[in-house]
């Protein structure tokens, strides 16, 4: 079996992870979603826990540079902020699905320690950008993480309210009130 099966393996075990989160993570539905046996898969992967690290690492990386491709697009702290939430946006755009590492973050107590890691990067990584976008914006030096995490915690939180209603509007209110009451920038 070549490498190049393993992309196809990482993008499916995605769109399986931000449906039903790593306890659905399983070969053989992945196996099947791309005419691949199971045995396969294990090629790549030698456990679940390897696999459900590295699909958390792939999304976190790939948030990373769709983060930093947002901010240098953009060139303005504020109007990046303001754009933030799109980004999440896009998981219930594709069938109402959510944040993987999102999705991940709330089976924590269950997953091995590989993966537990994966998921904290991907929080920090949107936490250190928020707070570089609030520095740049001349935010209180003293309050800049914890409105950064305050942020990122809100359009988490934002996406699974809108998700568990199969409701792209009520994430676009919720987004709009975080800007109202000056959680995040108008």
């Amino acid at each position: 079996m070549s490498e190049n099966a393993r992309e196809p393996i990482l993008e499916a075990a995605r769109r399986v992870a931000q449906a039903h989160g790593y306890g659905g993570l399983n070969f053989r539905d992945i196996g099947e979603a791309i005419g691949l046996k199971a045995p396969s898969l294990y090629h790549h992967f030698p456990s679940k826990a390897d696999l459900g690290a590295a699909v958390a690492k792939r999304y976190w990386e790939s948030t990373a540079a769709n983060l930093e491709e947002l901010s240098a697009k953009i060139g303005d702290p504020i109007k990046s902020l303001q754009a933030y939430p799109a980004l999440w946006r896009v998981a219930l755009e594709e069938d109402n699905r959510m944040c993987l590492c999102g999705f991940m973050a709330a089976e924590y107590d269950d997953l091995p320690e590989t993966v537990k890691k994966e998921v904290q990067t991907f929080a920090d990584v949107n936490v250190a950008w928020i707070s570089r976008m609030l520095t740049a914006a001349s935010a209180p030096e003293d309050k800049v993480e914890s409105q950064a995490r305050a942020i990122f915690a809100a359009v988490s939180g934002a996406q699974l309210m809108a998700r568990s209603r199969s409701d792209l509007g009520l994430f676009d209110a919720l987004i709009d009130t975080f800007k109202e009451s000056g959680l995040m920038p108008k």
